[in-house]
């Protein structure tokens, strides 16, 4: 979903390095995957292809944060109170 991001920080030899990849356009995610010691965080699209990738060795990986964006729940967006249509709120 736009917004969501992932931030990789990379040891560097003597320093760290942070890299973000997020997700920049309206129906878009980020996904990550481990595979053959080699991390990999991918902006992709709906129909499921990939627009960037970012390639990281995980023995220099030392952090992966996923920080998704706040979604609304889908009964505060509609206005619903939450309780059943039948029910009378004055009992």
């Amino acid at each position: 979903m736009k917004g969501d991001r992932v931030e990789i920080v990379v040891d560097a030899g003597d320093t760290t390095r942070t890299y973000e990849v997020v997700a920049s356009r309206a129906g878009r995610r980020v996904e990550t995957a481990v595979r053959r010691g080699v991390v990999e965080v991918s902006e992709v699209t709906r129909s499921g292809s990939v627009v960037r990738t970012a390639r990281f060795m995980a023995t220099r990986v030392l952090a992966l944060v996923e920080q998704p964006v706040p979604r609304e729940d889908s009964s505060e967006k509609a206005g619903h109170s939450g309780r059943p249509l039948g029910e009378d709120p004055e009992t």
